[in-house]
């Protein structure tokens, strides 16, 4: 039998406040618990990386308490692309530019794991950085620049 896979993203934002609790990222941080909540009651969504805060903005594998990162895993990009583009999540994305400077450099990336696995904050951190280094391959890749789930 052939091994299954499902697929990992990572997803950094630099936020216009100086940290997570700067007044301007007040709305945003509001809404974490709801969008989150969203995320776990979607169709394929298996796990995200969270904290004893119940959210990722704790992490801060760059150094840098500007820096916020996300890491999920579902079972198929197309139940990922769902949650991000047409739930109360988009209507969030729309609004990005009210809590967050432009990263400067690719900000998400797509990669698929063995079936049952959950990558590390490293690995996440790692896999974006071939990215923005290397550009989609099927390593790792974008909504952009997809490839196919190897299981298939």
């Amino acid at each position: 039998m052939s091994k299954q896979y499902q697929i990992a993203e990572i997803n950094v934002a630099r936020m216009k406040g100086v940290h997570i609790n700067d007044p301007i990222m007040k709305e945003f941080v509001d809404n974490l618990d709801h969008v989150n909540g969203i995320a776990e009651k979607s169709e394929g969504f298996i796990w995200r990386l969270k904290d004893e805060n119940n959210d990722a903005t704790s992490f801060n594998p760059y150094n840098d308490e500007q820096i916020i990162i996300n890491v999920s895993v579902w079972e198929t990009i197309e139940a990922l692309e769902t949650f991000v583009y047409k739930t109360f999540h988009t209507d969030f994305l729309k609004r990005r530019k009210e809590w967050f400077n432009s990263y400067g450099k690719v900000a998400t990336a797509l990669w698929w794991i063995p079936q049952g696995e959950f990558p590390t904050v490293e690995e996440a951190v790692a896999k974006l950085d071939y990215l923005q280094k290397n550009g989609a391959t099927p390593v790792v890749f974008n909504f952009r620049n997809k490839f196919p789930n190897p299981s298939i």
